[in-house]
């Protein structure tokens, strides 16, 4: 597939504003960070909805005609990209309530309730970005039990640490911010291996035989391509990474995307919070989330491009 940058950018820059979103509620419902922080919160919720807002803003520059993209939020009874829409728009309301409350300094229990409320719709609205992927069966490497929850992880891994960088700058640091963020770069480290393999060494559900019903009389070979010229289904869906730079990429994941995390979160543990070490950490979660999601399509292939003689 067109690992198109527009969805890129949109899958984890909107996750990492839903992750930070997610642990800053959960933060607050449980009075992990203290409520009367005025400042704290303006600027940390204020930067995971930015991320968000961003993130969705530039998923609209995939599409062919942006000004209809309203229209997606009716089909929500049977479209997970509708679903994530609507839960999308409707995260904001708990979230910007929360925000507002930790400007004015407000506490009391209604603002733990909508903390957590904000927390799981965060967590829902990932979650349907996962499923917009998993759904689609036309694509084996995307229709796996692992997509979703890796979604999840990304959101979680990289909003744990993104907290515990501003948490230290504003003297919140503390240590159960980095417990998380060692525990979930860990638990995603193995879960994207594991992805990875079951990928590489799983079966094709759809093959020449199978696309063209002809598999039973015996192997279907391509006599003539379709067409000379390269069309929409042949870039959109005929992306092809060499083995070799995935092989780089998948490095890079693992070095930088969790391998730098995991070491700084250590060394937060053993040396106390640090502004310095957690702000690299949350950098290289990101340069490493942009080039699994980067992978995540440039090695997905759609079934269509079995008529095309690429299996």
């Amino acid at each position: 597939m067109n690992p198109a940058p527009s969805v890129i950018f949109f899958t984890t820059l909107s996750g990492l504003g839903y992750g930070l979103a997610f642990w800053l509620a959960v933060a607050r419902a449980f009075g992990t960070i203290p409520a009367d922080t005025p400042w704290f919160g303006a600027i940390s919720l204020g930067v995971a909805l930015a991320l968000v807002s961003a993130g969705l803003l530039s998923s609209t520059a995939h599409l062919g005609h942006p000004e209809r993209a309203w229209r997606a939020f009716s089909q929500w009874r049977t479209s997970w990209l509708s679903r994530e829409g609507v839960a999308a728009v409707v995260t904001f309301v708990p979230l910007g309530l929360l925000w507002l409350a930790w400007m004015l300094g407000a506490t009391g229990g209604i603002w733990a309730f909508v903390a957590l409320v904000g927390a799981a719709l965060a967590l829902i609205t990932v979650y349907c970005t996962g499923m917009i992927y998993q759904s689609l069966k036309p694509i084996q490497a995307w229709a796996t039990g692992w997509t979703t929850p890796i979604y999840l992880l990304f959101a979680l891994m990289t909003g744990a640490h993104a907290v515990a960088a501003l948490a230290a700058w504003f003297g919140y640091g503390a240590s159960w911010q980095a417990s998380a963020a060692l525990i979930l770069t860990v638990v995603l480290a193995i879960a994207k291996f594991m992805y990875w393999r079951s990928v590489d060494t799983a079966t094709p559900f759809s093959t020449p035989e199978s696309a063209t019903g002809l598999g039973r009389f015996g192997k279907v070979r391509q006599l003539e391509a379709p067409h000379v010229t390269e069309n929409y289904i042949t870039r959109e869906m005929g992306f092809k990474v060499a083995r070799k730079h995935a092989a780089k990429l998948r490095m890079i994941v693992y070095a930088i995307g969790f391998g730098v995390p995991t070491l700084v979160a250590m060394l937060i543990l053993i040396s106390g919070p640090s502004a310095l070490l957690a702000t690299i950490g949350v950098l290289a979660a990101m340069v490493g989330a942009i080039a699994e999601r980067w992978l995540f399509f440039a090695e997905a292939k759609h079934a269509v491009m079995n008529f095309y003689g690429e299996h």
